[in-house]
């Protein structure tokens, strides 16, 4: 008995010190090739970029794998406790591995002849998800084992979890808790009710399978089964288990706002931070990043873009229908083109097809729904001819002239039908007619940029008609002629080099020969006619080119240019008196940095879009205080913004009196109506606006600063005005107010038939009076001025 007994402790000790070298073996064979479990505690998974308005309202995202970071303490208790019921009920007492779990997966396995269950601790996920293949196999079960306990030695049970919780996949593009939320019910983690995160707890296992969108029975009935595990556990009451089993689940994803309002503004951010970042940083790092972008003024902005380019392809006229269908495939156009009526209000534009054309009336068809465009709708439908204005031209009476049956064409709805308001309304026999007008997309394009000229933030920025359509952006990529858009950094070097605003200069022809070329320049004015004898105060406001160009002669272009570099001008100025004329192109966003010299008191600030960038920790990456440089004294930047207010009050920028408050303005237009601009400001707000078409074309007759670009900015700021109060600008010391005779530029005399109330910077103003009644020339009294005009001729 007692040889037996030493046998079997033999045997016994024998089988130990085998198992023992067994296990120690499969420890070496599987440690060999381990990866560094140390990378995870400096865990740093792809995540979502957010871009932020300036009220903190999201703009937009960046991402690659849709993943938003969130930590524990972030999320209410039930929200962890549910993963943990599903997936690991013993997190927080094992040590990393659960061995009573792999047993029964063991047996589960062997039961079915394969690798069916894992018996995987959150510990042994975070290990596989982050360092591991998904391979199913015994030597990765027992790398993930030494893994995950070493894992545990080295971070806090809480920090495993919220890797967890943050790198796993919920199907549907998910990434993490937080994207799940948004995803599958329209809300963030941190607001998840019972219910809803025992639902999501039970997509990790197969998210395809349990997608709920695609089978809400298997993704409830997998909801069911870990509410049970919260039970089972005491995690939560009998009372909230029926509470969360009773809860109507309704599925639906938050909305996404990237690329739809603000798109030219977030792009415009997106390539800046590539710039600086580079792209797998922007796409990955999940960095927060807030801007200057104004919502509500971002939308009134895009909104009168839009709407001004399209009245400005209507005043060019009718250029055809999108398509012309024949008799045999318009039903099918129709059947494959249905419509939701109910979403159609006053103002949207649809797709329609011309079924019936009479002199008076065209008749349409949308889906299964009829409509109606009236003669009066189609009148500014005429063949498009650039040397004649709309106003040239009578209106379109005969609607057969612009459209037959079967052209499909952009149509607005005018207004919605009774009975589609109110379904009580008795509808007319055959249906209700809607009242619809033709319309045509522009292929004339725009920008408009607002700037508060006190912090440099950039409130608004629309870089053309459609994004998705021509993702090119005018506002900040475009460089076009601003024209006489540029004259006021002209006459701010005139202030600084002894010109007033009663300055008379002459108004008449003028041969320009290039030495170099040979070439000849006979500038003219918008016009075409003379005036003569002209105050400076004029020249401005009524845009008068053969004076400008007479003070850029006097001053010497040199000047000139300086002082536009001194505003923050990046073009290639030419060495030549076209310069004054706006021959060098800049872009809407260089402009406006430009104009805030005039806007704020003399100096300019930068204009600043990124405003400040964080980590996804919440450390400070970047932040971009205002930048300002001095560039023009206090009262050459007032008597400038005097006189713009006056472009306002009595010239080419007439159309911004509507808004009943102190506004200066400046139009612009290039040769041949190529390019049309308007920029306008107040001390709080200084806006511009671009119209164009992208390849240098004549846009027409007449389609100046004044008629293609100020409508724009008009309808923009009518629609943000209301937000600030009335402001003129200060005036600073140093400047003296005098009533100037119009004809002479003389003081005003008892004799003076017209006079303007002007400032001077103290000492320049005139101390001469007037001594008749006027007239349109100078007092002939001064010989020196008169002798002043002669040279100006000769």
């Amino acid at each position: 008995m007692k040889k037996v007994v030493i046998v079997l402790a033999a045997l016994f000790g024998g089988g130990a010190i085998l198992a023992a070298a067994l296990v120690g073996g499969m420890y070496y064979w599987a440690s060999l090739d381990l990866p560094d479990f140390k990378r995870i505690t400096d865990y740093n998974p792809p995540l979502v970029t957010t871009v932020y308005a300036r009220d903190n309202r999201v703009l937009g995202y960046f991402y690659k794998e849709r993943r938003f970071l969130v930590t524990i303490d972030e999320l209410p208790n039930h929200v962890s406790r549910v993963f943990l019921a599903a997936e690991d009920s013993g997190f927080y007492e094992h040590e990393g591995v659960d061995l009573l779990a792999i047993f029964r997966a063991f047996v589960k396995n062997l039961q079915a002849g394969h690798v069916v269950q894992g018996g995987s601790t959150i510990t042994q996920q975070v290990i596989k998800s982050l360092l591991l293949t998904p391979e199913r196999s015994y030597k990765r079960k027992i790398k993930e084992g030494i893994l995950a306990y070493r894992l545990e030695r080295f971070l806090t049970k809480d920090e495993i979890l919220t890797i967890y919780l943050n790198q796993i996949f919920f199907g549907a593009r998910a990434y993490g808790i937080e994207s799940a939320a948004r995803t599958y019910f329209g809300v963030h983690a941190k607001d998840l009710s019972v219910a809803q995160a025992a639902l999501l707890a039970g997509l990790p296992k197969a998210p395809s399978k349990f997608n709920p969108f695609a089978d809400p029975e298997k993704a409830i009935s997998r909801q069911h089964y870990v509410l049970s595990r919260m039970l089972d556990q005491n995690w939560i009451t009998q009372e909230q288990y029926d509470d969360a089993l009773a809860e109507e689940l309704v599925f639906k994803s938050m909305e996404d706002p990237s690329w739809h309002q603000g798109a030219y503004y977030l792009e415009e951010v997106r390539r800046r931070l590539i710039d600086h970042y580079g792209e797998d940083r922007v796409y990955n790092s999940g960095m927060h990043v807030y801007t200057g972008v104004d919502l509500t003024h971002q939308v009134a902005a895009e909104r009168s873009v839009r709407k001004g380019l399209e009245a400005s392809a209507r005043r060019r006229g009718w250029t055809g229908p999108n398509s012309h269908l024949e008799e045999e495939q318009r039903e099918t156009y129709l059947t494959e083109n249905p419509f939701v009526v109910e979403a159609l209000e006053p103002g949207e534009w649809i797709e329609v097809l011309v079924s019936e054309v009479e002199k008076d009336q065209a008749l349409v068809r949308f889906g299964e729904f009829k409509g109606v465009i009236k003669a009066k709708d189609l009148s500014w439908a005429r063949t498009p001819d650039p040397s004649k204005a709309t106003e040239d031209v009578p209106p379109v009476k005969d609607c057969a002239l612009v459209l037959k049956s079967g052209d499909v064409v952009w149509a607005e709805v005018k207004a919605v039908p009774p009975s589609v308001l109110n379904p009580g309304t008795k509808a007319p026999k055959g249906g209700p007619v809607w009242e619809l007008a033709l319309r045509r997309r522009p292929v004339v394009q725009g920008a408009l940029v607002s700037i508060d000229p006190r912090s440099g933030e950039v409130l608004a920025l629309v870089g053309g008609y459609s994004f998705a359509e021509s993702q090119f952006n005018r506002a900040t990529q475009a460089e076009r002629q601003p024209g006489s858009a540029f004259k006021p950094i002209v006459y701010s070097t005139a202030l600084d080099n002894g010109f007033t605003p009663s300055s008379v200069m002459l108004d008449a022809p003028i041969v320009y020969t290039d030495s170099e070329t040979d070439k000849v320049w006979k500038p003219e004015n918008f016009e075409g006619v003379f005036f003569g004898p002209t105050l400076l105060r004029n020249a401005l406001c009524k845009s008068r080119n053969l004076v400008t160009i007479r003070v850029a002669q006097r001053l010497g272009v040199r000047k000139i240019i300086e002082r536009a570099k001194a505003l923050g001008l990046e073009a290639d100025f030419p060495e030549d008196l076209s310069v004054s004329l706006g021959s060098a192109p800049v872009s809407p966003l260089n402009l406006a940095q430009a104009y805030t010299a005039f806007a704020r008191g003399g100096s300019i600030v930068k204009p600043r879009i990124i405003l400040k960038v964080e980590s996804a920790w919440g450390d400070e990456l970047e932040i971009n205080e205002p930048e300002y440089s001095d560039a023009i004294s206090p009262q050459t930047a007032y008597i400038i913004a005097s006189l713009m207010k006056e472009v306002v009050r009595d010239g080419t920028g007439w159309r911004a009196r509507v808004l009943k408050r102190p506004v200066a303005g400046k139009t612009g237009t290039s040769n041949d109506e190529q390019d049309a601009w308007f920029v306008g400001y107040s001390p709080y707000l200084l806006s511009v606006v671009y119209v164009g078409f992208d390849q240098l074309t004549p846009m027409g007759k007449y389609e100046t600063g004044s008629r293609a670009a100020s409508p724009l900015w008009v309808d923009y700021r009518m629609a943000v005005e209301a937000e600030y109060p009335i402001e003129d600008f200060p005036q600073p010391p140093g400047i003296v107010m005098a009533r100037i005779d119009a004809a002479s530029g003389l003081l005003a005399g008892p004799k003076s038939e017209k006079t303007y109330f002007l400032p001077f910077k103290d000492g320049t103003q005139p101390t001469e009076t007037a001594q008749d009644g006027g007239g349109s020339g100078p007092n002939p009294s001064t010989s020196s001025k008169g002798e002043d005009l002669l040279k100006q001729i000769y």
